[in-house]
């Protein structure tokens, strides 16, 4: 049965050779590379509430394993469907077009259209910029122009879009229902779901190279958000550890969890795919612990250096 709605062709009748340059432009806004350097950077530059910022970062990490596991489990093909042939277009166009109208993979529902919702709406929900209005109405149109792009550009039906979105808004509510409950606990709890979202996808998937990397990389970061905990409890004049229960299981964790991506990583070497999951496992965690470390530190050397302190 086809997903398509019939209005492809119609569509490209009208639209000019020139707009595929264009829409290969707006897509990537939707694209895993952009929306990861958006989400990172936020990570590292939001110090006003960096439990907010690691709830972005692990809804964006979850998003991923689910439309990993989304696909796996419909399975259902991309359009066979081009909006221009690439011999007219320009030679400095073409290695665009060919990056962005060569998908492979399954189609359903559209990767893009999910990641796009979840990462831009929980930058609105969680993100202190402007007003919570602009933020909500930058985030749908966000989303809007980059379904429209795939749609245009002949790598999805419009029914891949639509179902990419439903499931985004659809995983935003449950899972921001749950981080809003417990908002001490933001980060720890979406890495879980990370987590819990990347093992749901090895096996749906069947140990596909993306679950089994999303897997490593979950570990790594929910490891790493522990021990970023830590270091801030601590910092809080929390600790030691071994006198506080919560510290002691989190470091326990943490120990765990890092000396078994490292085995990994080492017994398999970091070139093969089980290997490479722990590496990246290793290399997530520092990911997400340097920015918090490199900030405690710069308090304690402001403080250390202020008139008061050094009374």
């Amino acid at each position: 049965m086809s997903r398509g709605i019939g209005w492809f062709d119609a569509f490209r009748e009208v639209a000019p050779e020139w707009s595929v340059i264009l829409f290969g432009l707006v897509t990537q806004l939707g694209d895993v590379w952009f929306l990861g350097l958006l989400v990172g950077t936020v990570y590292w530059t939001d110090t006003s509430d960096r439990d907010e910022a690691a709830a972005i970062l692990a809804l964006a990490l979850s998003g991923l394993s689910l439309i990993t596991g989304l696909k796996a489990f419909f399975a259902l093909p991309r359009p066979e469907r081009l909006l221009v042939e690439i011999g007219a277009l320009p030679t400095l166009a073409r290695p665009l077009y060919e990056a962005t109208t060569t998908a492979t993979g399954y189609g359903f529902p559209s990767g893009h259209a999910l990641m796009s919702t979840v990462v831009y709406v929980s930058l609105a929900e969680y993100w202190s910029v402007s007003t919570a209005r602009r933020r909500y109405v930058g985030a749908a149109a966000t989303v809007t122009v980059v379904c429209f792009s795939r749609v245009a550009l002949g790598v999805h039906y419009l029914a891949d879009v639509v179902a990419g979105v439903v499931a985004g808004l659809a995983f935003l509510l449950l899972a921001s229902a749950l981080l809003n409950r417990y908002l001490h606990y933001r980060g720890t709890l979406g890495f879980a779901l990370a987590v819990v979202l990347a093992a749901a996808a090895l096996v749906v998937s069947e140990l596909t190279p993306d679950a089994v990397l999303l897997f490593g990389t979950s570990l790594g970061a929910f490891a790493g958000w522990q021990v970023a905990t830590i270091a801030r409890r601590l910092g809080a004049g929390r600790g030691p550890i071994r006198a506080n229960r919560l510290l002691t299981a989190r470091a326990a964790v943490v120990t765990l969890l890092i000396t078994s991506l490292a085995v990994t990583a080492a017994s398999y070497g970091p070139l093969s795919l089980i290997g490479g999951s722990g590496a990246l496992g290793i290399v997530t965690a520092a990911f997400v612990i340097a920015p918090v470390l490199y900030r405690r530190e710069h308090v304690h050397r402001t403080a250390s250096g202020s008139p008061s302190s050094s009374q």
